[in-house]
Formats: C-alpha cells, sequence, structure tokens
C-alpha cells in the first residue's frame, strides 16, 4: 500500500476540507485577477484552480492561453496567498508549470485513462515534488484509476489525492456526469490514507446543481472539493453552464455544512455503540441464514442431477423477483437495492448448483 502524505502536510497552513475554486480556464488577466481576489476572501479556501491548457473534444475551440496565463497565475498567488493550480498533460506541462511556482497539478480524466501518459508525467512530477491531484477516467473502471495513482506512486509521487469528477453517461441524466459513489467509496476502501477531493462542477453540469453535490461529496467524508467559479459565467469560454458566479459561490461555501469525521458527544457515541452493536448482530444472523439457504440450494442442485432437471428455472427466479421486491419495497427498502441483492444470490446459487452438478458428474 503506498504512504501517501496528508493533505493538512501538503504546505503550511493547508485548510481541510481542501477547497480550491477557480475558472475552467484562465481567459484573461484581469479575469484570472478578479476571480481570485474573490475567492480569496473566504477563509476557507487554500488554492486557486484554472486551465492554462485546455483539452477539447474537437478543434476550434478555447484550448487555454498556456504560457502567459501561467504568469497570470503567478500574479495571483503573490497578491492573494492562495496556492495555484492547473491541469498537465504532457511531462512540458509539468516543467513550465513549476517553472512558474505553480503549487500543485490536476490530471484530468482523458490523461488518467493512458497508462503511456502517466508514467511519462510520472516521471517529471517526481522531480517537482509538489502534490498531484488524479481525476477519474470517464469510463467507471476502478483499476483504471487505482493503475494510474499506483504510477504515479511508484515514482515516489507520495503527495497524491483523487479527484471523483463523475463518468460519462450512456443515457439521458440531468446530470453532466454519473455520480457512481460507490466508485469513490470502493476507492477508500482499497487506498484507506488516499485523499478523495470532490469536483461537483464536472458531476452536475449546471450551476444550480452544485451545491447539492457538493454536499453530498462532504457527507461522505470527502477531503475537499474542487469547484469552478467565473466573474461573469455566461461569458465563459469553456464549461459555461457549469460555473457559478462570485456570489453563488459564496453563498454555496456559507451554506454547505462542513461534518466532522466524528464526534466526542457521549450521547453521540453512546447511541452509535449501541446501534452498531445491534447492527454487527443483524449481520451474523444474515450470514447464518445465508448459510442455511446454501445448504438448501445445495440439495436442490443434488435433487436436480437425479432427475436430469436444468440448473436455471427462469419462472421460478422471475416469482421471486417480483414477490421479494415487491415485500423489500413494503418494508421500505428501495427497489434497486433489493434487485441487485436478490440477483447477487441468485447467481451465487445458480453458480453453486452448476458446481455439484459438475462434480457428481467427474465423479461419475
Amino acid at each position: 500500500m503506498p504512504d501517501f502524505i496528508p493533505i493538512n502536510q501538503w504546505y503550511s497552513h493547508m485548510r481541510e476540507p481542501l477547497i480550491i475554486a477557480g475558472p475552467c480556464s484562465a481567459e484573461s488577466e484581469a479575469q484570472v485577477l478578479q476571480t481570485a481576489h474573490a475567492i480569496a476572501q473566504s477563509e476557507r479556501v487554500s488554492a486557486f484552480r484554472a486551465g492554462v491548457w485546455k483539452p477539447r473534444t474537437r478543434p476550434g475551440g478555447f484550448e487555454g492561453a498556456g504560457v502567459e496565463a501561467l504568469r497570470w497565475l503567478q500574479r495571483a498567488k503573490r497578491e492573494t496567498g492562495l496556492r495555484i493550480c492547473t491541469e498537465v498533460a504532457l511531462p512540458e506541462h509539468v516543467r513550465m508549470a513549476v517553472e512558474h511556482g505553480v503549487d500543485m497539478v490536476w490530471i484530468g480524466a482523458r490523461t488518467a485513462a493512458n497508462p503511456f501518459s502517466i508514467d511519462m508525467l510520472a516521471a517529471e512530477l517526481a522531480k517537482a515534488d509538489i502534490p498531484v491531484l488524479v481525476k477519474n477516467p470517464v469510463t467507471p473502471d476502478l483499476n483504471l484509476w487505482i493503475g494510474a495513482i499506483e504510477r504515479l506512486a511508484r515514482a515516489n509521487v507520495r503527495k497524491l489525492a483523487a479527484v471523483h469528477r463523475g463518468f460519462y453517461p450512456y443515457a439521458q441524466s440531468q446530470l453532466r456526469n454519473i455520480p457512481k459513489w460507490e466508485i469513490p467509496i470502493d476507492l477508500r476502501s482499497r487506498m484507506p490514507q488516499l485523499p478523495i477531493i470532490g469536483d461537483p462542477s464536472h458531476i452536475a453540469g449546471r450551476a444550480n446543481l452544485v451545491t447539492e453535490v457538493a454536499q453530498h461529496a462532504l457527507n461522505l467524508s470527502f477531503d475537499g472539493l474542487m469547484v469552478e467559479v467565473h466573474p461573469c459565467p455566461t461569458e465563459a469560454l469553456s464549461d459555461a453552464r457549469q460555473q457559478l458566479s462570485l456570489g453563488d459561490f459564496a453563498t454555496m461555501l456559507n451554506n454547505l455544512r462542513f461534518p466532522a469525521a466524528s464526534s466526542t458527544d457521549s450521547h453521540y457515541i453512546n447511541l452509535i455503540e449501541q446501534a452498531r452493536s445491534s447492527i454487527d448482530s443483524i449481520d451474523t444472523q444474515i450470514l447464518e441464514l445465508l448459510s442455511n439457504r446454501m445448504r438448501l440450494i445445495e440439495q436442490i442442485g443434488r435433487c436436480k442431477r437425479s432427475n436430469n432437471v436444468t440448473v436455471v428455472q427462469q419462472q421460478r427466479w422471475e416469482r421471486i423477483r417480483e414477490s421479494r421486491t415487491e415485500l423489500g419495497k413494503k418494508l421500505g427498502l428501495r427497489e434497486e437495492y433489493i434487485v441487485r441483492l436478490l440477483e447477487l444470490v441468485h447467481k451465487e446459487s445458480i453458480k453453486r448448483q452448476a458446481e455439484i452438478i459438475r462434480n457428481e458428474n467427474d465423479e461419475a
């Protein structure tokens, strides 16, 4: 397991949760400075973000102001004291960013999906000794995301964080990118020391949904937020719909709740311990019941083998799914949760019966 450095040790006075804010793209010196000075008014903001090199799906759009924009970010840093952050996709981007005093960089979704690109960036970033934020790949592939992080860690990049920006939706959705919150939760279980930052702007895709998504990320114990903010979002040269105005960003910070990871309140501790003790008991009972169910499945499998009956009984499965789903809904459970649970149990039951029939055939 890589040894990640906590956010509060990246720099002195680095606040947690880490709030990074700024425009999607650095469009002009005036725009950069106006935004930086405005967001610096909040004590919660630690870093100013702006894209300098913008990867676009098709040519012809605004692709960033390049090195000139790095000088604008430098000035914003001098005047506000905020750390500055930008996206890098090539080793020369890293070198130029470091030369201009960039304090941290992020690797975008497209780049994170390419192991060759990550290897080239890792070699350069290892020399830079600055924090690196890795956005999730466009597709919901946890191993690909972890692979990018591991490649950087193997190059001795230890100031690392993951950025959850959602995944490309293959069906119509009110959000720009599907959150699939279970994936960053799974990432945390596999890399518990790795900080995870939410990108509500790219998940939401619309300014009026950003606060809701941001709050959900904080409720899931994310270690920070990266939010896109623009002085005049309607005039933005990229991602205009998802950027908050300066006023809306200030309102969001005032309205967000920043829950603690735990509490020292004795009443809270007692209630939590009692509830967890009950959950432990219920979990034990669930596992015992599943074990009993599997023994019955094995009995059915042997009976099917003796009578030359197929493993899968589609009509029976459809009746189970329908009746158990209705019962679960009456008990207050979500339909999606019930169906997923039933399908998992059903697949394991089929697998076990097939093994019994195969083993008995081998013995015969």
